[in-house]
């Protein structure tokens, strides 16, 4: 509860960072929150061309598909790689300042949030564009972002307090999201594997993110509520330990900064 309570009064504080993080991803840019629409937009249509066009998938609506795994990927990974620089990048203020350490990667899994919700308005327009539309299960749409929420939180807590101590995990986190993303249903259904092969996707907890937002947006039925649940359950239980890991790192915080 003393996290809660410390939370409650430096709240003004989590305000005020988790703004500056929003403001920074843009700053001295043109074009500002527009790049929250063209980088993803982006990515869509290289992924749309390759394997649409080059590799002749035959999945139906694939731009609209695919724009339901690559959107909330974007969210997960940004806000994984820069939680492993986010407390060398403050060192300053840590080893000057006393204020909870956990403001630093709660701000920034935070903001990146704020800028997902403006990047779902991306995947509404794909699903009203293409004539698919909205169904009643988009009343889903906060109960999966809480799930994703909390496993996001949860590895921010873990390698922002690890890579103060080990400087090259910042660099691994490159390559195992690389191979995250491959092991995620992301541009190609599930249902393409071999059975053989499915207990990887099972393992990698962005399946059953993707799948959630694929059922409410793209296949417009209810998600299955069991392993969501499930996923929110360990979400919390994760987010726990991750914190608990995060306290006991952080004590030697100024003296490795």
């Amino acid at each position: 509860m003393n996290v809660f309570k410390e939370l409650y009064n430096y709240r003004e504080l989590l305000k005020t960072s988790v703004k500056k993080e929003v403001r920074s991803k843009y700053k001295n840019s043109f074009l500002g929150v527009v790049w929250s629409f063209l980088n993803p937009l982006l990515q869509i249509m290289v992924y749309a061309i390759i394997f649409s066009l080059i590799l002749k998938n035959k999945q139906d609506n694939y731009a609209i598909f695919l724009c339901c795994g690559i959107i909330p990927w974007t969210f997960f990974s940004i806000a994984i790689n820069k939680s492993a620089f986010t407390m060398i990048e403050n060192g300053n203020i840590i080893k000057k300042v006393y204020f909870p350490r956990e403001i630093v990667p709660i701000s920034v899994v935070t903001a990146e949030t704020i800028n997902f919700l403006i990047s779902t308005l991306i995947i509404l327009g794909f699903v009203i564009v293409g004539g698919i539309g909205l169904s009643k299960y988009i009343l889903f749409y906060p109960i999966i972002l809480v799930a994703q929420y909390l496993i996001i939180l949860t590895i921010s807590f873990v390698i922002s307090s690890i890579c103060v101590y080990f400087r090259d995990l910042q660099h691994f986190i490159g390559i195992i999201l690389q191979l995250l993303f491959y092991a995620a249903p992301i541009v190609y259904s599930q249902d393409t594997i071999p059975v053989e092969y499915q207990w990887i996707l099972k393992y990698n907890p962005m399946t059953y993110i993707i799948n959630a937002y694929r059922d409410i947006f793209y296949y417009q039925k209810s998600v299955e509520i069991r392993p969501l649940v499930i996923l929110i359950i360990i979400g919390i239980l994760a987010c726990i330990i991750g914190y608990k890991i995060f306290n006991k790192l952080q004590k030697g915080f100024a003296e490795q900064l």
